[in-house]
């Protein structure tokens, strides 16, 4: 196979090799399966000569193709399907506003799940909640939010069975804990598509969908972009700029700052307080415990 690139410094190509590169064709999408992906970055001498040679496949394909076929290209750089998301890069700031259209049509959004929420976002027990949780029950059909392209279909031990959908704006929506996935990487959908079926996989205690929604790798808060109650759009348009995030970050930093201590056998609550400088009092708030509580053995208390 021979790959026309665009002489792009450093760019990891993530080429998805599929029977056909168009969605209309009906035979298998590209963006296939995870054993099927292709990792190839770029030498310099290549990206000079702007080709790689890969003969064990057959075909052309050039960021163009990319540019054309997979959503949001021009955003990412790259279309991955074995990463959730991209954890190890430093976030990518934005300096000015960038206005996302989310809506033109009331056909072209849908809730995931008629639901009420269960779990907002932000800090939950200590860590950060990306999403938020909606109830159903196993087996209720979920929808993708938006129009774009199926990005993840795979079992991860904390998500269960989960999906994530890149749309064509530059957002990524994650549906996790399904009980059955209904989509594969490289397919097209439509909003309001069925993407898998309701459940209670992975780390999840009784049967909700962690809906999420993402941009550039970076959580925002679904109710930001959904009045998740009513199930309509917040708004036809989101603007998305350095602040979006800043609340996040906050959140992070208090949370990176904040003590814990794991109980030890012996251990009570006026010793705890005595040993952090601290009353049984804040303890309980802190905590949400009573000063009657009973503590165990490796529960952890928070001390500030």
């Amino acid at each position: 196979m021979k790959l026309t690139s665009a002489p792009i410094m450093g760019l990891l190509w993530a080429i998805s090799l599929g029977t056909d590169l168009s969605a209309q064709a009906g035979q298998e999408p590209y963006g296939g399966p995870e054993d099927t992906d292709a990792f190839v970055e770029l030498t310099e001498a290549e990206e000079e000569e702007g080709t790689i040679e890969m003969e064990a496949f057959d075909m052309v394909w050039d960021v163009n193709d990319s540019l054309t076929f997979i959503p949001g290209y021009d955003i990412y750089c790259n279309w991955n399907t074995d990463a959730i998301f991209d954890r190890i890069s430093p976030p990518r700031v934005i300096h000015d506003t960038l206005k996302l259209y989310l809506s033109h049509d009331d056909c072209d959004h849908s809730m995931p799940i008629a639901g009420h929420v269960t779990s907002p976002f932000g800090p939950r027990k200590g860590r950060m909640h990306y999403g938020v949780d909606l109830k159903l029950s196993t087996g209720d059909p979920v929808v993708s939010a938006f129009a774009g392209m199926v990005r993840i279909s795979r079992y991860n031990k904390s998500f269960g069975h989960v999906v994530v959908v890149r749309h064509y704006n530059g957002l990524e929506t994650l549906y996790a804990h399904l009980s059955k996935r209904k989509v594969k990487p490289g397919d097209l959908i439509e909003a309001g598509d069925t993407i898998g079926l309701g459940g209670n996989t992975g780390r999840s205690y009784g049967s909700h969908l962690h809906f999420e929604v993402r941009f550039l790798d970076q959580p925002i808060d679904p109710a930001l972009v959904f009045d998740l109650e009513q199930g309509e759009l917040q708004d036809g348009t989101f603007d998305i700029h350095k602040g979006t995030f800043e609340a996040l970050a906050k959140a992070r930093a208090e949370m990176s700052a904040r003590k814990y201590h794991f109980v030890r056998s012996g251990d009570t609550l006026s010793g705890i307080a005595r040993r952090y400088h601290t009353s049984v009092g804040a303890l309980c708030r802190l905590n949400g415990i009573k000063q009657t509580s009973v503590i165990r053995v490796g529960q952890r208390i928070r001390t500030n």
